[in-house]
Formats: C-alpha cells, structure tokens, sequence
C-alpha cells in the first residue's frame, strides 16, 4: 500500500474575486464558491420590471396600496461570508426606516424575489433559497418566466414552507403583498401569432 494521495486544496473565493467580475456579469458567493451570472435576458428581465413597479408603486410609494416597504432591484446582501443577489427584496420600512447609503446590505429583508433562468435555477433553488431562510427571510417568491408560474413561501424554523402556487393569467393575492391584487399575466412575454 502507496503513502495517501494527497488532492490540492482549493482556495476559498473572495470579495475581492466577486469586485474583479466583467460588469456584465452578476457575481455571488456561497460558501466560498463564486458564482458569475449574465445579466437577464429579456423574459427574466421583463418579470422583474413589472414585479417591481407593481410592488414598488403600491407599497414603496403608496400608489393603490398601504406602503410601508422599500423594494430594491438586485440589491447586494452579505451574510456572513455569503454574498447574494436576489432579483428583487423588500424591506419593511419599521425595520429599515430609510435605504442606507451602502455599496451592499447586511440586514436581511423581509422578501426576496427570485426570478429563475434556464442558467440560473439550480443556483437559485438549491443554494440560494436555504441561505436567505438562515439569514431570517421571511418571506419568498419564486417565479418561472419560462412556464410562467409563480411559487409564493413562508419561512418558518428556517425552512421554506408552500403557501400557493399561482400560473398563467390568474389574478394573485400573496403575501406579503396580498393587500393588492397582481396580474401574473402582465409578466410574461406575449407570444407571437402563428
């Protein structure tokens, strides 16, 4: 019997790894893992738009809705050496009375948005989800351009609990936004006549 092979330890990704990314590319850490990202192509893209208007007109303005949150597009969080970038977050403004000057955020919102991507899904579901139930996110969407559904979760004992499935052109009431009514239809992309 031969001495034990030895394998080369990989050396942990950095902030400074993350800074150093193409600006075209989304960059995120996961235990020390770096993740780059293109930036969304017009399906994804369109979803977070609207999403964000819907939202951000209603409860970050109090246009048609009972305000009281920010909500930020692609904001940095940091969680401990975890640095990620959800499509959208909200933040209850009794928690964060106003959005700091910061190149990032360490407090964890209240919602996060995933919007997934044929490249992305896998990181979004797998290794994203379980980080932001860690950090205290309460709240979850999950949204799927491609099959056009929205997955709407609550965090409870840091787990990721079900609450409603929603697809197509239904009309959606889901917390925590659920004092308004969105029209999952206007996210997706029309499809051409044939």
């Amino acid at each position: 019997m031969g001495p034990p092979s030895t394998v080369p330890l990989r050396k942990p990704a950095t902030y400074q790894d993350l800074v150093a990314l193409p600006e075209h590319l989304v960059g995120e850490l996961i235990d020390g893992d770096l993740y780059a990202s293109p930036r969304p192509a017009s399906r994804h893209a369109k979803v977070s738009s609207v999403l964000g208007m819907d939202l951000g007109g209603a409860f970050q303005r109090g246009r048609g809705g009972p305000g009281g949150w920010w909500i930020v597009d692609e904001p940095e969080l940091h969680f401990g050496k975890d640095v990620l970038v959800p499509d959208l977050a909200g933040w209850r403004c009794e928690r964060m009375p106003t959005i700091p000057d910061v190149p990032f955020f360490e407090l964890a919102p209240n919602w996060i948005c995933e919007v997934l991507s044929p490249s992305t899904a896998k990181l979004d579901l797998v290794r994203k989800l379980p980080r932001y139930a860690r950090a205290g996110v309460e709240h979850a969407w999950v949204v799927d351009p491609i099959h056009q559904t929205l997955e709407v979760f609550h965090q409870e004992q840091g787990r990721w609990v079900l609450l409603d499935a929603f697809a197509g052109d239904d009309r959606v009431r889901a917390p925590p936004f659920d004092a308004i009514e969105l029209e999952l239809g206007s996210l997706w992309l029309e499809t051409p006549a044939t």
